[in-house]
């Protein structure tokens, strides 16, 4: 039996934390293999190191995270502010997409505070549409994968979008047994502590991610900690019907949906 496989693909080193890395962590205890992608290097994070230092700094870390997270990690594609919609990065992020052949993709929300995470949401639902075409060329060349896939768009820093409208998940998963432990993965990408603090004014950035994942729960009603879903259309990716995360968590996730 071929173990089903998801990735998460986001556009900076920590981003999977903040975002992503408790559903993971969910599906690897329902025997998902979790894959952990960044787009972009993070060479841009830090407000001491040089672009040099500081990408090396965050590829280590990134790695360390992933390790520790029990993921399979692959490397970043650009720089931090080059992630832009274009034929070269469809490429090679396809040709990630078809070695992984995930059934599940976890992703940025197509509205977001900044272009990083929507130019890296359009691109994983790109990369995964070409999945399966065998007339598609990938950088490196990869063979076509098979079988369908299922785009889940995460939620938002600030839980609204650009326009500081609020998104509102449609599926809520629980991930308060393994909070500690997608903290714990954070704190694994130090250099950010201060880059947070001085750029975006997140005094602790483990305090962030706590109130995000609560702000999360809240919306739900009942969970301590949840992260939050909405399923891209089914349209050229899977059958109208396929749910794959509400089906592998089931009793660890509620959908809204109406």
């Amino acid at each position: 039996m071929i173990q089903p496989s998801a990735i998460a693909i986001v556009a900076h080193p920590d981003d999977i934390e903040f975002m992503a890395a408790g559903t993971l962590l969910l599906l690897k205890e329902r025997g998902f293999s979790i894959h952990y992608m960044t787009v972009a290097s993070g060479n841009c994070g830090s407000m001491t190191m040089d672009s040099a230092t500081t990408r090396e700094m965050r590829r280590k870390e990134s790695q360390e995270a992933a390790a520790f997270l029990g993921a399979t990690w692959h490397g970043a594609l650009c720089d931090d502010l080059e992630i832009v919609y274009e034929l070269a990065l469809v490429r090679k992020l396809a040709a990630v997409i078809r070695e992984v052949n995930p059934s599940i993709v976890l992703t940025h929300s197509p509205q977001d505070y900044m272009e990083d995470h929507m130019a890296t949401s359009r691109l994983a639902v790109t990369a995964a549409f070409a999945k399966n075409m065998p007339n598609f060329e990938t950088l490196p060349e990869q063979a076509p994968g098979a079988g369908d896939v299922s785009i889940y768009h995460g939620m938002p820093h600030g839980l609204c979008d650009q326009l500081r409208q609020p998104v509102v998940p449609d599926l809520f998963v629980e991930t308060t047994s393994v909070h500690m432990k997608k903290r714990e993965a954070l704190a694994l990408h130090a250099s950010q502590k201060e880059w947070l603090d001085q750029s975006q004014g997140m005094d602790s950035y483990l305090v962030a991610l706590d109130e995000m994942s609560a702000r999360v729960g809240k919306l739900h009603g009942e969970f301590a900690h949840a992260e939050g879903w909405r399923r891209h259309l089914h349209l050229g990716f899977s059958a109208e019907d396929s749910d794959p995360l509400a089906e592998v968590l089931g009793d660890r996730c509620q959908s809204v949906r109406k």
